[in-house]
């Protein structure tokens, strides 16, 4: 049973998304518990059963009974949880139900808002509701040292980077232009760096580049939206922006865009939108935080920048534009590395292998 909070569809809904439909390959069936019900319910492509469990609040510990009590009514083997407030009701609904728990990581806690009183406090209730877990998960190894700086046990440790849907075959593309497309795919929020790829596109303009940015993705509040949007306006270039927001079939937005930018600032495990626009052959620009260099590999893979630094994020689409780095070659590079490591199967795989593992000690 997987505990998520479930109120978005972004990259974390993405991999749970991913594991339902793809863990029964190797023998293991899922199903959800959401404790914030919400996107994920509607936008999922997964069937497995799926029960809201909401929690009314942050401390709201009620649903920890509710989940106790379909573990034990349907005979699931473990409790798998994905944020700290899923781990908070996941962690007692454990112990409840008898059955062993396992926490994905996405991101470092510690490091996940704007806010350092919020991060400390979700970092205190991840660490303590994971007194007894079975086994950690993170998604890149960036976020598995993160836990060792912890203090997690290396035993407890088991990376699976993520993975998402493969299309049978690289999707044939024209050549850019000339006006080229920036795509940005995101719950806009201040950490995904929106403020920076805004003052890069004025630049781009100023320059006399030929571009125009798709922004697909929600808003986290419309205080936020109102910052961004007068932000272009004020910088000249609201004209030159499609505010898509959310979509639910990404892949077919993908279609739609020449670069993919992600200029995060902080907060990044392994970006599952990078690996999306490498599944369907559009180049990626990010900056250089976390997971993101894991996958994509300077010039060869993709572009890596500088986090806040408007300067070279300008200069790096400017060189995709400008034909510096071969538009054709890197997609093919990104698609040919996205197969081999960072697939569904690959992802299903590696967080079967850790089930398994606990299941067979429990055995002995």
């Amino acid at each position: 049973m997987h505990v998520i909070n479930g109120e978005f569809f972004s990259g974390a809904e993405r991999v749970q998304d991913v594991l339902a439909m793809r863990l029964p390959d190797y023998g293991y069936e899922i199903g959800f518990c959401c404790i914030k019900p919400g996107k994920f319910s509607a936008c999922r492509n997964s069937t497995v059963p799926i029960f809201d469990t909401f929690m009314k609040s942050k401390f709201d510990l009620a649903p920890a009974l509710e989940i106790a009590r379909i573990v034990k009514r349907d005979n699931y083997s473990l409790l798998h949880t994905h944020t700290p407030r899923a781990v908070l009701v996941g962690r007692i609904a454990a112990w409840l139900s008898g059955v062993p728990l396992v926490h994905h990581v996405h991101s470092p806690t510690t490091r996940d808002t704007e806010s350092v009183w919020r991060n400390r406090l979700n970092s205190l209730i991840e660490r303590l509701s994971l007194v007894g877990v079975a086994q950690l998960i993170p998604v890149s190894k960036s976020l598995e040292f993160y836990l060792k700086k912890q203090g997690w046990s290396e035993k407890r440790i088991t990376m699976v980077a993520n993975g998402v849907v493969t299309p049978t075959m690289l999707p044939v593309r024209d050549a850019p232009g000339p006006e080229w497309v920036i795509g940005s795919v995101a719950l806009f929020r201040p950490r995904k760096g929106t403020e920076v790829l805004i003052q890069a596109l004025a630049s781009l303009r100023q320059a006399g580049r030929l571009v125009r940015l798709r922004a697909v993705g929600p808003f986290e509040t419309m205080e936020y939206e109102k910052t961004i949007k007068e932000m272009a306006d004020r910088l000249g270039i609201g004209d030159m922006i499609d505010w898509i927001g959310f979509a639910q079939d990404v892949n077919a937005e993908f279609t739609r865009m020449d670069i993919l930018v992600l200029p995060s600032l902080f907060g990044e495990g392994m970006p599952m939108v990078i690996l999306e626009a490498m599944a369907t052959g559009v180049p990626v620009v990010a900056s250089d935080v976390e997971g993101i260099p894991e996958v994509l590999e300077h010039g060869k893979t993709g572009l890596i920048v500088p986090a806040s630094d408007i300067k070279q994020l300008a200069t790096a689409i400017g060189d995709l534009i400008d034909n510096k780095y071969d538009w054709y070659a890197m997609r093919e590079n990104a698609y040919r590395l996205q197969v081999a490591s960072f697939s569904d199967y690959s992802m299903a795989k590696g967080v079967a292998r850790v089930y398994d593992a606990i299941l067979s000690s429990m055995h002995r």
